[in-house]
């Protein structure tokens, strides 16, 4: 199976089984001017619009552990392409979620101070959020593409994201199969960052290239968003 239709197959699994535990859509956007919590999430590679599968179990969980405050959610509005052939239109999609995301987060801290922003993404979604926080363009990025690449939020936008949780962020050594560069979180936000790796998933473990494990696919019914939600509530 190519990495391409295996993308489709890993999203139609997270979604397919998420949607059958609770049967509900993932809320697209925020209708609250100012909420104690905003999540903002990337969703996986082939998955629809919105937070997707492992957002939505994610979501779901922050919700049920955050008591009175209100939580809202900032779907990252990308293509989320599961191309892997077309590596330059791939390239473009990520670099349009880090763009949406990051101008999303820089939103959120400038109109509503006192919100606590908590950036999250799984799979393709995960390398999205994971670059929102880099402190600099990654050197590897190639001179095509490093006038299109954003630059890094400022410092104090920081202050404002309270917890970052990664899904399945794909590993230097699955990346670089693609000749992306590796996901270096950035300085300011690595001490509220947890990064989430099934056992067995050869996306983000270390496994050289390759195709996805389905472990890759479970996140949302394996635990996993439940402890990222117990992570984030506690720095709220």
């Amino acid at each position: 199976m190519r990495v391409r239709q295996f993308g489709r197959v890993v999203g139609a699994v997270a979604v397919t089984t998420w949607a059958a535990m609770v049967g509900v859509a993932a809320p697209s956007a925020s209708a609250q001017t100012c909420p104690d919590v905003e999540i903002v999430f990337a969703r996986g590679s082939g998955e629809a619009p919105g937070v997707g599968g492992v957002g939505q179990s994610f979501v779901d969980a922050v919700r049920a552990q955050a008591g009175p405050r209100t939580v809202n959610v900032y779907s990252v509005n990308y293509a989320a392409s599961n191309n892997f052939d077309a590596r330059d239109d791939l390239a473009r999609t990520v670099v349009d979620g880090i763009r949406d995301a990051g101008n999303r987060v820089q939103t959120i801290a400038t109109t509503c101070p006192n919100t606590d922003i908590v950036l999250g993404g799984f799979s393709q979604g995960a390398v999205v959020a994971g670059f929102v926080t880099s402190s600099t363009v990654p050197d590897a990025v190639p001179a095509a593409y490093r006038n299109a690449v954003p630059q890094p939020l400022a410092a104090e936008v920081a202050e404002h994201v309270t917890a970052v949780t990664l899904f399945g962020l794909p590993s230097p050594q699955w990346l670089g199969t693609f000749g992306a560069p590796p996901v270096v979180i950035g300085p300011l936000y690595a001490p509220k960052t947890l990064q989430l790796c099934a056992e067995g998933d050869t996306i983000c473990n270390g496994a050289p290239g390759g195709q996805p494990s389905i472990a890759h696919a479970l996140y949302g019914v394996n635990g996993l968003t439940q402890q990222a939600a117990t992570y984030a509530v506690e720095r709220l």
